[in-house]
């Protein structure tokens, strides 16, 4: 990632502030909550964040990113679409199978891994952002090993889907799931 917001590669830091430390260290502490698993950026003076976007993101890595996810959204082949979604930084695992309409974050697709053998059901959202009125919050979107999420679900910025775990579709996920958990609701809870 990098602190110049102009050069479209990642999120602008040098204004925001970091609210958390992000994900756990690999040492069995527990994993934080999903506001900790995100980094911060405030926007200045009183238009909410959103009017902020261009300082965030570059117009033409947007514009891009959006044309690339509304091909992937329709293509019939799965493969296509995999190649497609890679092509803008998301990380795709062997054998991932995207329904059609299934939608990727058009700003901080680099910040998405689906890994292998996972299914994003049709019109599934995976969000990697949010804006809010004096700030805008990004972060990974993690969907493990044939995790499964269902037609309609969202998941927000700085969840984790673990290996083998369900969403259920239109659920609204905004906590990490468990390995080999199913959740379903708004928000979603284990079921």
């Amino acid at each position: 990632m990098t602190d110049d917001p102009d050069d479209g590669t990642g999120p602008a830091t040098g204004s925001g502030t970091d609210s958390g430390e992000g994900r756990a260290a690999d040492d069995g502490s527990a994993r934080p909550e999903r506001h900790a698993a995100t980094t911060v950026h405030a926007t200045r003076g009183p238009k909410n964040s959103l009017q902020h976007w261009l300082e965030a993101r570059s117009f033409v890595r947007v514009c891009l990113n959006y044309a690339v996810i509304v091909l992937a959204r329709i293509a019939p082949s799965l493969r296509l679409k995999s190649w497609l979604l890679r092509r803008i930084g998301v990380t795709v695992g062997e054998g991932v199978s995207w329904g059609l309409e299934a939608t990727p974050d058009v700003f901080w697709p680099e910040l998405i891994t689906v890994e292998d053998h996972a299914i994003v059901g049709y019109d599934a959202t995976l969000l990697c952002h949010e804006f809010l009125q004096e700030e805008y919050r990004t972060g990974e979107v993690v969907v493990g090993e044939r995790a499964m999420i269902g037609a309609g679900a969202i998941v927000l910025p700085g969840v984790e889907i673990g290996a083998g775990a369900q969403v259920a579709a239109n659920s609204l996920v905004t906590e990490d799931v468990p390995p080999e958990t199913t959740v379903a609701g708004v928000p979603a809870e284990e079921i």
